[in-house]
């Protein structure tokens, strides 16, 4: 999932990068409210967490903007700002939710995870397959009760993976849907197969059945048996 942070103190946009990367979200960061602006009118995130006070247009500007277009995308207003005029102002702005700093993280995440799950009621958020488990909004990824540690680019492989589970996915596919390439080149194909190595590496230890498999001449399988 993708997460917008639109703030322009660079140490609190700093620290929430890394908290969010750290929990597997893929992040991106904007420092002025024309740039987050524009960013966030792409719709190509799950969620913006955006700041008030921003330099060029104010975070309640930038969410008017977004609301007249008809962009739906979830968002959690950071203010320093705590009057309860201010977080109605926010809220009846088409605001999701309010966090006034300063604030500790792990409230920030919860908030982020219920705003997900709010967001995607009829998507399907967890996926299973012998023991392997995975969920969307946790960003936890675990195998037999242990969690494996995974690098975003690796998540968002295994999901897609997931997704297509039992069915065989071309290195087109992975060049499109994840890395988001749209035309396949051989050097985009060794780190795609770098990157399955290393997923197989974590998914698949000794002694367990294993689930990622290669077809040799069309691409990869997730699933109990091989294709």
């Amino acid at each position: 999932m993708r997460i917008l942070i639109v703030e322009d103190e660079k140490k609190v946009a700093k620290a929430l990068k890394t908290g969010l990367e750290d929990e597997q979200f893929e992040v991106v960061l904007s420092e002025t409210g024309e740039d987050g602006y524009f960013l966030a009118s792409s719709g190509s995130f799950d969620l913006i967490v955006l700041d008030i006070m921003l330099p060029g247009r104010s975070g309640l500007e930038i969410l008017s903007a977004l609301r007249k277009q008809q962009i739906g995308t979830p968002v959690l207003l950071l203010t320093a700002r705590g009057t309860v005029e201010d977080r109605v102002r926010g809220l009846d702005g088409g605001a999701d939710d309010y966090l006034t700093k300063p604030f500790a993280f792990a409230e920030l995440l919860a908030r982020i995870r219920m705003l997900l799950r709010r967001g995607r009621p009829n998507e399907i958020l967890r996926f299973k397959c012998d023991g392997l488990e995975m969920d969307l909004v946790t960003r936890k990824v675990v195998r037999d009760g242990v969690r494996i540690e995974l690098t975003p680019r690796e998540f968002e492989l295994l999901e897609f993976l997931l997704r297509q589970q039992g069915q065989i996915v071309s290195r087109e596919m992975l060049a499109c849907d994840v890395w988001r390439e749209p035309h396949r080149v051989v050097t985009l194909d060794n780190v795609i197969d770098v990157h399955i190595a290393r997923l197989r590496q974590k998914v698949d230890q000794p002694g367990q059945l294993k689930l990622i498999h290669t077809v040799r001449g069309a691409g990869f399988v997730l699933g109990e048996t091989e294709p």
